[in-house]
């Protein structure tokens, strides 16, 4: 196996690592702002239920990743090696300044531009970038559907419960749903990277034969270990903006946003769509905050996020381009 190639394989467990350090806000910043458990325990929480997901789920939205974003037949080690710098450096920016961009997008906008930068727009495969693109508009707008119909319900439910004692209830309650959350998150996120690994492999001839593409045990766990200690070391940054920052929670809050996300989470998984975890908890979460009054969100700070958003793709992309153009030229 070439040198590039075990370079390439990990850079991309680094990237899952960022991926779980980037996006541990989106398992715990509701658990964390609401108080129900101290962020060291949440970071812990969320980091073992990323890990055992690989026991719950197929492997669909690692093969979406690996055969379903640019066309299999122009994959080298040096465009899946711009690909995840590009999506690391955006990672990193976002991260520096408290943004909760996607580090999926991140990944399939570095791929792209490194297919573009290889081959032009035909390395991309249309249908599986506009699958793609629709989820980012269809989770967060799905997650926000569902946090405000369960915050709404329970609301109406619980409207002469005494404070004090809903809380206690939402606290235990958070418990499942954050866990529910975070097997969510490691389902869908950890297989990006498996895809990654795997296409690489398959590209030099070391994995599968023919048109078969299978995603072996070993990639499926080293990537949901790599995705598990990174969220051992969570983003307080990010945790500030998703959990404090957008709306104020409490833990019957947390519960319906936690809840929302989970489910939009597993029905993506199921059908191997791969999602944004960040987009989908933001979009319940502010569906929750809306329940009250439109104005108990923070716009601004939304407004932020979405730009975010939409940055990611091109901007991970033009890194990715640079990145495959400077790495072609020196190893012509």
């Amino acid at each position: 196996m070439g040198t590039l190639v075990i370079v390439t394989i990990a850079l991309a467990l680094i990237f899952d690592f960022i991926n779980g350090f980037h996006d541990a806000a989106n398992s715990i910043a509701t658990v964390v702002s609401t108080r129900v458990l101290k962020p060291q325990w949440a970071v812990a929480w969320a980091a073992f239920f990323n890990f055992i997901a690989f026991a719950l789920f197929d492997v669909h939205v690692a093969k979406t990743i690996g055969k379903g974003v640019i066309n299999p037949a122009i994959v080298d080690p040096m465009l899946i090696f711009a690909a995840l710098l590009g999506a690391i450096i955006w990672n990193i920016i976002t991260w520096y300044y408290g943004l909760p961009s996607s580090s999926s997008h991140a990944l399939i906008g570095g791929l792209s531009g490194a297919a573009v930068a290889k081959v032009g727009v035909s390395g991309v495969i249309a249908s599986g970038f506009i699958k793609i693109g629709s989820s980012i508009v269809l989770s967060p707008m799905f997650g926000m559907l569902l946090g405000f119909i369960f915050m709404a319900l329970v609301s109406r439910l619980l409207f002469h419960a005494a404070p004090r004692k809903v809380d206690g209830w939402f606290r235990k309650l958070q418990l499942v749903s954050a866990s529910l959350y975070s097997i969510g998150h490691g389902g869908n996120d950890a297989q990006k990277t498996m895809g990654i690994i795997a296409v690489l492999l398959f590209s030099v001839g070391k994995l599968g034969t023919g048109d078969k593409f299978e995603i072996p045990l070993w990639i499926v766990l080293s990537c949901h270990a790599a995705m598990g200690l990174g969220t051992l070391f969570g983003g307080w940054r990010i945790v500030e903006t998703m959990g404090m920052k957008i709306t104020k929670l409490r833990p019957v809050g947390g519960f319906c946003a936690e809840t929302a996300g989970a489910i939009t989470l597993f029905l993506a998984t199921g059908l191997g769509i791969p999602v944004s975890t960040t987009h989908t908890i933001t979009g319940s979460i502010i569906g929750v905050g809306a329940v009250n009054k439109i104005s108990a969100v923070r716009w601004g700070i939304a407004e932020r996020i979405i730009w975010a958003w939409i940055l990611t793709i091109p901007a991970s992309g033009f890194v990715a381009a640079i990145t495959w153009w400077v790495g072609a030229h020196f190893t012509r």
